[in-house]
């Protein structure tokens, strides 16, 4: 364990579905509870939160707060990008992807272009209107190579657009080099489901459309919540969504949290346990936190009756060690893994990882 400020109760390596909840962010949750009963919680009070927290998240992405846009969940925030583009617009993303990524560009009449994660680069052209890409995939766990697909759309004109929600937290990413990075922050961030984050290049401003404005996208927020014309921040602000009051105050507690502790060392530290059990797997070594497994049902029932929590996606196991856990839960995790085997008479119940292949 990398911080002690967690207090699990079991083994827990499925922070890829949801980060575990700080100490703290469950305290900032019981205060605003308490004020929320007694009615004594104070709305505005929200607004300073907020203001600190797009602060830290844009010092731990290499961009000013004035680049960061607030809302519940990432797709409401993509609609602003995909709005913007406007039916017909040619997009490329990866096969596969999240389609809180990509769901927002059909509904809006783009034409998305699908190849393998490792061909966007190649696949971009005059075309292009965008590349919309996680930057690590949810089902398997996948690095991007963003070097390569931000020069690719750079030397077309094309926007990039990234979602960081399996990496904020624990991949560094400058999304100064982006033209649109995106997250939702209850995976890695550790934060209450209903907070997300959206960078914009002030040079991409112009190019998108606050689709869900509402009071909060408002110069003014205060003396923007009711009447005409319109009056948007003139930044990134503008497409902020009017936030979820009791997550933010927790949210800030974990965003602070792994500020103190540094994105680059929470990297190394959660890549090392994703190694340790490739390693215990006789698995070549990967570059990623999450781990996903070709395995049979015995694998994962045997890892539930070990008391290990992990996920099912795209018909693999997967796994993500975080912050709160430690190599004692990777071997317990390869015992159980490593007992299907021998009640199965020698027949492995993993066979490879899509992760590091």
């Amino acid at each position: 364990m990398l911080s002690s400020a967690f207090s699990p109760a079991s083994c827990y390596l499925d922070t890829a579905t949801y980060g575990l909840a700080p100490d703290v962010s469950l305290q900032c949750l019981r205060e605003f509870g308490e004020r929320w009963a007694a009615g004594t919680y104070e709305a505005r009070a929200c607004d300073a939160v907020i203001d600190r927290a797009r602060e830290v998240f844009a010092g731990l992405h290499g961009v000013g707060a004035d680049d960061v846009a607030i809302g519940p969940q990432v797709s409401p925030l993509v609609a602003s990008v995909a709005g913007g583009l406007g039916p017909g617009a040619r997009v490329v993303t990866a096969a596969g992807d999240f389609t809180s990524l990509l769901f927002p560009f059909a509904a809006a009449g783009a034409e998305v272009s699908a190849v393998e994660l490792e061909q966007i680069a190649d696949a971009v052209d005059a075309r292009t209107d965008a590349v919309a890409v996680s930057a690590v995939q949810s089902a398997d766990g996948r690095v991007a190579d963003l070097e390569a697909i931000t020069a690719a759309a750079g030397a077309h004109g094309a926007l990039t657009i990234v979602d960081g929600t399996q990496a904020c937290g624990w991949l560094p990413l400058d999304a100064s080099r982006l033209d649109v990075m995106v997250c939702g922050g209850y995976k890695w961030l550790c934060h209450p489901r209903g907070t997300a984050f959206m960078t914009v290049r002030r040079s991409a401003l112009e190019r998108l459309r606050a689709v869900n404005a509402g009071w909060y996208a408002g110069e003014d927020r205060w003396n923007s919540i009711y009447g005409l014309p319109l009056r948007l921040a003139a930044c990134a602000r503008r497409f902020d969504v009017s936030p979820a009051w009791p997550c933010w105050p927790a949210a800030l507690a974990a965003l602070e949290l792994i500020a103190s502790i540094g994105v680059a060392r929470v990297h190394d530290h959660d890549v090392a346990l994703a190694n340790r059990l490739r390693a215990g797997l006789e698995l070549a070594p990967g570059n990623s936190a999450i781990v996903s497994l070709r395995a049979d049902a015995r694998a994962g029932e045997r890892l539930r009756a070990a008391g290990v929590t992990v996920s099912t996606r795209a018909g693999r196991i997967r796994i993500s060690p975080h912050l709160h856990n430690g190599e004692a839960d990777i071997d317990r995790a390869l015992d159980a893994l490593r007992a299907v085997d021998t009640a199965g008479g020698g027949q492995p119940a993993v066979t490879s990882a899509g992760s590091s292949e």
